[in-house]
Order: structure tokens, then sequence, then C-alpha cells
């Protein structure tokens, strides 16, 4: 019966590693993430913005810039990348989380985070 819930657990287990698809890794001792960069158009607060991201393996964080903002929207544009990574690029249910300080250059948002 034991022996017999193992070779369940194995195969499950198994079927899970080899039906994952997109690039994604497992950071050690954190979530699994999507690494692949992306650009979206994203609805906010009835308005769209534009939004890129793409994954730096070095910082194991996102680099992420908010476009079609003002310089006063600081906290617009925090929501609109944590919020994104979370719907786009943390595989686990994460949450996006800011690491280090916003900075505003010529109307777009300039952040890094990542998923926690």
């Amino acid at each position: 019966m034991v022996k017999n819930r193992m070779v369940i657990c194995v195969c499950v287990l198994a079927l899970a590693v080899g039906c994952s698809s997109g690039k994604q890794f497992r950071v050690t001792g954190g979530p699994a993430v999507q690494t692949k960069s992306r650009s979206e158009p994203i609805f906010y607060n009835g308005k769209t913005y534009r939004l890129d991201y793409a994954y730096a393996k070095d910082r194991r964080a996102f680099d992420v810039r908010v476009s079609g903002m003002s310089g006063s929207q600081e906290k617009d544009a925090i929501a609109v990348a944590t919020s994104s990574l979370r719907y786009f690029a943390c595989i686990d249910g994460q949450q996006g989380q800011l690491i280090g300080t916003p900075a505003y250059d010529g109307g777009v948002w300039i952040l890094q985070a990542q998923c926690v």
C-alpha cells in the first residue's frame, strides 16, 4: 500500500515537471518565475499605460518600465508594476514586490521588483 502511494507520487511529480512549458526557473529559496521579457498595454484607473519588463538573472529581479504616467503618479506606477508581475511572472501565486526606489525619467517610471 505504501509502496503504491510512493509510485503514484513519483509519477505525479514526473508529470508535473515534464509538463511545464515556457522559460521558467526557481530561484534558490524563492518562488518560480516566468523570466520571458514582456511588453503589454495595461488598463488601470480608466487609462491605458505601457508596461515593459525584463528579468535580470544576476539580481534575481525584474527591471520594469511603466510608460504614460506623470511624475506625480508614483503610487500608480508601483501598483501597475507589482500587480502586473503577479499576473504575468509570479507563477506560484506569489506577489510582486518593489525593490528600492522608483525613478521617473521623461514620462517613464523605472522600477525594480521581484516575486515573493
